[in-house]
């Protein structure tokens, strides 16, 4: 493997191998992109087969992350992190203060938060090494658990794809096949119901399907929610779900869920295009946990945070008018949206080179 070469193409500005022989620490931090600001993006662990399987990993999230904060309109880059370990066994205290050290040695060029395999306890440990880091508990300024926030962000992003497809935006006038119930997704079918909507949701989780049902949503199989006869398609669980194989037997005409890489490939773009099915972008409607995360860095305030969910029905709304006026699909036109903005403030300064900027993060063990 060709490192500079394969960062080159990425387009990275800094990729940083951690190694503490003594805590079992393996990880890899990347920074894509800081002409915004700090690059931001959560910590994940994983047990990856390979270190090159982390590295693919680490590169390709931190990228999305310039992307998503970028098209969010918020002062930021993208950045990630990932530990290579198993979350069921590998956890330590050690582990999490040895990465908090490194990270805080990047002197504010990243800011790190909680993500796949770990917890607000685990975020604890890595807090009391630096002080950039987002997401960690209330009694230290931060804003809990984002799954309501981000719900919220993509009912607005609904918002819009209704007034884009039927030019309404009365949601219980339409009906959602939600796939997926977890932290999000159950905040999502609680809005839609709250507004009298039809709702159709899957899940292995058979008990949150049980406590959907209860709510007055309709179950089905977790293959047959591909084919329900529902206005709206909502992923909320899965990436990859909209292919060539399950494309052909939507007979929805918006897709908008919260789910990451939500389309197997450019081709399926493509062909929802060509179906008029509308999508909307996943990185700009599931922004809500972005956002939330973000207002920790300037002093949280959860009615802030509900303004700025807002933001994502005009983000979407955006996105749509890019497609029309340069005759691309959707899913082209929130990258060309991002791009635009990060050239146009690329122009007026150099990328972020730490604490000089602005945000300068919390106090460690403080606000």
């Amino acid at each position: 493997m060709d490192l500079f070469e394969t960062i080159h193409e990425t387009e990275h500005e800094q990729v940083v191998f951690c190694h503490n022989k003594s805590a079992g620490l393996k990880a890899i931090i990347a920074i894509h992109d800081t002409t915004l600001g700090p690059a931001l993006g959560g910590l994940r662990m994983w047990p990856y087969e390979t270190e090159q399987a982390a590295l693919n990993d680490v590169l390709r999230l931190s990228r999305g992350m310039t992307y998503k904060a970028s098209v969010s309109g918020l002062n930021l880059g993208g950045g990630k992190s990932v530990i290579i370990g198993d979350p069921a066994k590998d956890k330590s205290e050690e582990l999490f203060r040895a990465l908090g050290r490194f990270i805080d040695s990047l002197n504010g060029r990243y800011i790190t938060a909680e993500d796949v395999g770990i917890d607000v306890n685990d975020m604890e440990y890595v807090f009391q090494e630096t002080s950039n880091v987002v997401g960690v508990h209330q009694v230290h300024g931060g804003s809990g658990d984002p799954s309501p926030f981000t719900a919220f962000g993509t009912l607005q992003g609904i918002r819009a794809s209704l007034q884009k497809q039927f030019s309404d935006e009365t949601i219980g006038d339409y009906s959602y096949a939600v796939q997926g119930l977890g932290h999000v997704g159950f905040e999502l079918i609680k809005l839609l119901r709250a507004e009298n909507a039809k709702v159709f949701v899957t899940d292995i989780n058979q008990e949150a399907v049980a406590r959907a049902v209860e709510l007055g949503c309709e179950a089905v199989g977790l293959d047959d929610i591909y084919t329900v006869d529902a206005d709206v398609f909502c992923p909320c669980a899965l990436g990859a779900i909209v292919n060539e194989k399950t494309i052909p037997e939507f007979k929805f005409k918006i897709i908008c869920g919260a789910s990451n890489n939500q389309l197997a490939d450019d081709e399926a773009g493509d062909e929802l295009d060509k179906r008029g099915i509308v999508y909307a972008p996943d990185y700009a409607v599931n922004a809500g946990g972005l956002m939330n995360v973000a207002i920790e860095l300037e002093g949280y305030n959860s009615e802030r945070a509900s303004r700025m969910m807002r933001t994502i029905y005009y983000n979407v709304g955006r996105i749509f008018k890019i497609a029309e006026r340069d005759n691309i699909p959707s899913y082209k036109a929130a990258d060309r949206m991002a791009e635009e903005r990060i050239t146009a403030i690329g122009k007026l300064k150099l990328p972020y080179m730490g604490q000089s900027h602005r945000f300068l993060g919390r106090v460690r063990n403080g606000v």
